[in-house]
């Protein structure tokens, strides 16, 4: 790539190389800079639209460390290569030759043969689904049919797509269809364990009932669609030593009217039209065993808002990870109709594919 390639060719670049990477080069093929998925992240919290240059990208770094792009040259060994990745917590190394032109990329998943993300998943699926009725009348919504599977095999299917095999469903409306489909999961190719809500606790609550916490815990709404890439996820979580990690996505609302301000009677500006934008609860998200033990477990419910207020109270790391992968809430008739055109249209079957 180049430095006048848009952000959103470097995107597409990085979901399609199993490095996660892109390599900014000049016209001899010499390495100017390196655009990791973080770095991607990054730029959209800082509201950088995807339609910049690279140079846009690269000049907004603000770590010295990563100024000058990490590079080996060919002839490194295997060990020294994975020694200067855990030196810099990094994951690929761009490879160059004598002349300092780039001629290959190594990934960290490369030099090994486990490639199990270090992750359990909590799937909640417990709720009623009362805005999908009478579709929810006899069938919990995770079980609805979105494409030729119900959606919550959809969500088992990416998790062992992303390389993660541990797998708790937290059930409580209709709960015997779920776990009478999956069973032990062996026939859907990972490890299922149910954790049955006896009342209804919220958004977290069922979390603190999940047995053999000690991983951290990768946690996603059951009525979720999406190919977020779990790794990068998991990556900014770790880099960022957070305790609880929030996947989030812009939302962006039109306003129909000219909006006036004003000071007293006087009017400072209007604006025709405006678009208002913010980051939304994607309904995704990473947490450490230490963050679920602040869940209370005396069956009231409790909130993922809830815990994230506690941990904010006590000085501790929460942070957000914008998602530009392919991402639906299933809440409404209209979401679910739209679930099942992307699914028949190829949309989200092609964005996973990358």
């Amino acid at each position: 790539m180049h430095l006048g390639d848009q952000i959103s060719d470097a995107i597409r670049v990085i979901e399609a190389n199993s490095a996660k990477i892109a390599l900014v080069v000049d016209e001899c093929n010499r390495l100017i800079g390196t655009i990791t998925d973080g770095d991607i992240r990054r730029s959209i919290l800082g509201n950088v639209k995807e339609t910049e240059p690279l140079s846009v990208l690269l000049s907004s770094k603000t770590n010295p460390t990563y100024k000058t792009p990490i590079k080996a040259h060919s002839s490194i060994s295997e060990p020294e290569l994975i020694a200067l990745m855990q030196k810099y917590k990094i994951t690929s190394i761009p490879l160059i030759d004598d002349d300092a032109r780039v001629i290959d990329i190594v990934g960290f998943q490369q030099l090994f043969s486990e490639n199990q993300l270090p992750v359990r998943a909590v799937v909640m699926a417990g709720g009623f689904g009362t805005r999908l009725r009478p579709l929810t009348n006899s069938t919990p919504k995770p079980m609805l049919p979105v494409g030729e599977k119900p959606l919550l095999e959809q969500i088992i299917t990416q998790l062992k797509t992303s390389n993660i095999y541990d797998v708790v469903i937290t059930t409580h409306y209709l709960s015997n269809q779920i776990t009478d489909h999956f069973g032990d999961g062996q026939n859907h190719g990972v490890n299922i364990q149910y954790v049955k809500e006896d009342q209804p606790l919220g958004t977290a609550g069922a979390v603190s009932l999940v047995p053999d916490r000690q991983s951290t815990l990768l946690i996603i709404n059951g009525d979720i669609l999406t190919n977020l890439d779990f790794s990068a996820f998991l990556q900014f979580h770790k880099e960022h030593n957070a305790k609880l990690s929030v996947a989030v996505r812009r939302y962006t609302i039109d306003i129909p009217y000219g909006v006036v301000k004003s000071k007293d009677s006087h009017i400072t500006e209007i604006k025709e039209k405006p678009q208002i934008s913010f980051f939304v609860n994607a309904g995704i998200y990473l947490a450490e065993p230490s963050a679920i033990e602040l869940i209370p477990q005396n069956g009231d419910k409790f909130d993922m808002t809830q815990l994230i207020d506690l941990l904010l109270e006590t000085g501790e790391t929460v942070i957000n990870f914008p998602i530009h992968e392919y991402w639906l809430d299933i809440g409404k008739h209209d979401d679910y109709l739209k679930a099942q055109q992307d699914i028949e249209q190829g949309i989200f079957a092609k964005k996973v594919e990358n």
